[in-house]
Formats: structure tokens, C-alpha cells, sequence
């Protein structure tokens, strides 16, 4: 088990490295930030961590052991901010560490979906992401508003490529928009990653014979799923 310190050294390292030889293009104006961009990037991930249970737990947690290794760090809501400033840095981040890590030369890879809800869905009113987040249904939680997260992981749990779309949009939709990119990379969607070097394994949200047959002769993604139940098919 590595040790915190350690773990965080390393990942930031790994982080700075990245963001030194990929200067942003673009500067913004006004006073400096409180955090580098490597900073929060590694913050970001670091956040991410299972033994966090929620943001709060993870900033109580930042306040009282990491102000030695980050002393300027701000209140949750700045810090907040800074987050969402670099997504295009942590999104290219999290790819780099992927190929740094060769994730992709595996047998195959696992394509699953997850709901993300981001309030309750009985409230009323159209929301702050009207337009972009709706209802939709998850196994795991019922009917709820927000958005899914379609991930595609490698045998060890690497995340090579991730995307999303409204909570109403199918697993099938959602990754028949991953294949398309990843055969046809667009810079904007960057997020989706590079083409498997084997099939996806998916679960039976992601079945349809037309489906497939069209994917694989379309992108070249081949996708295996359990049969259905009552199947003669082996």
C-alpha cells in the first residue's frame, strides 16, 4: 500500500510534467490564481479516491493534512471554481496517464454506464442544466435527473475513454457516439480516447444485432454481451 505522501508527490509530478510540456494557448487576464493548474489537477484526482465519501469529506480532509503541501489553498468554493476551469487539462491528463500506462494494449476492454444525477428528480422547475441534463432511469437508483457517464476500462480498471450524454439517452446511443469518435477522432471530444485493439465487453444494455453488425462495419467495434435470457444462443 503506498502511502499518501508518496502517492501524492508522484501523481502531481506526473501531472506537472504533463502540463509543462503542454502550455495552455490561451491566458487569462485578471489576478493569479490561488492554485497552479497542476495543483488542481492533482487535487482533482486525488478527490477522487474512495476513502472520500463525498466533496465535503474530501475538502475536510484537504484543510487538515495537505496545507503543508498546497498553502494556498482556498475555500471549497474557489477551489470549486478552479475545477471546472481546467476540465480540458484533467480530461487531457487522465488520456496521458492511460497511454503512459500502455492501458490499451489489452486482449479487450470493458464499456459500461453509470447514472449521474445532479438533484433530486421530483423537484420542480427546468433546473441550471436545463437543456443539457433530464430524467432518465438507472437500475441502481430509480428515476433520476441528470446525466450518464459511459466509461470504457481495461482488464485492471485503467479508464482508457469516457463521454456523456442526458440521463434519458440509451447505452447504446451514448456508445455509438464513443465508436464514432474513436474512429473518426475530433479534437473537441478528445475524452473518448483511441480505438480498442480488441472488443468491448458490455452488458445487456448495449445488445441489438443491428446495433452491432453496424458498429462493427462502421468503426470496426466489436461488442460481446451475455445472451439473453431464454436464448439458444450460446
Amino acid at each position: 500500500m503506498v502511502d499518501v505522501d508518496t502517492f501524492l508527490t508522484t501523481l502531481y509530478v506526473m501531472v506537472d510534467d504533463f502540463c509543462q510540456s503542454h502550455p495552455p494557448k490561451d491566458r487569462r487576464g485578471g489576478p493569479k490564481a490561488s492554485l497552479a493548474p497542476s495543483e488542481v489537477v492533482t487535487l482533482a484526482i486525488f478527490s477522487r479516491w474512495s476513502r472520500f465519501t463525498s466533496e465535503r469529506d474530501f475538502y475536510r480532509y484537504a484543510m487538515r493534512h495537505l496545507r503543508d503541501a498546497f498553502p494556498t489553498l482556498p475555500h471549497r468554493s474557489q477551489f470549486n471554481r478552479l475545477v471546472r476551469s481546467q476540465v480540458g487539462l484533467i480530461e487531457g491528463v487522465a488520456l496521458h496517464l492511460a497511454d503512459a500506462m500502455e492501458a490499451q494494449k489489452c486482449a479487450y476492454e470493458v464499456l459500461d454506464s453509470s447514472a449521474m444525477p445532479v438533484r433530486d428528480a421530483k423537484r420542480r422547475g427546468s433546473g441550471w442544466l436545463a437543456g443539457c441534463a433530464d430524467i432518465g432511469w438507472s437500475n441502481r437508483l430509480g428515476w433520476y435527473e441528470g446525466f450518464r457517464l459511459l466509461m470504457a476500462v481495461n482488464p485492471v480498471g485503467i479508464i482508457t475513454g469516457f463521454g456523456f450524454g442526458s440521463a434519458s439517452t440509451t447505452d447504446q446511443q451514448v456508445a455509438e457516439t464513443l465508436f464514432t469518435v474513436r474512429h473518426r477522432p475530433d479534437r473537441r471530444l478528445a475524452s473518448a480516447g483511441c480505438a480498442s485493439r480488441g472488443p468491448y465487453v458490455a452488458d445487456k444494455g448495449f445488445e441489438g444485432t443491428e446495433n452491432h453488425r453496424r458498429w462493427l462495419e462502421c468503426y470496426g467495434a466489436q461488442v460481446l454481451h451475455p445472451p439473453k435470457r431464454n436464448s439458444r444462443k450460446a
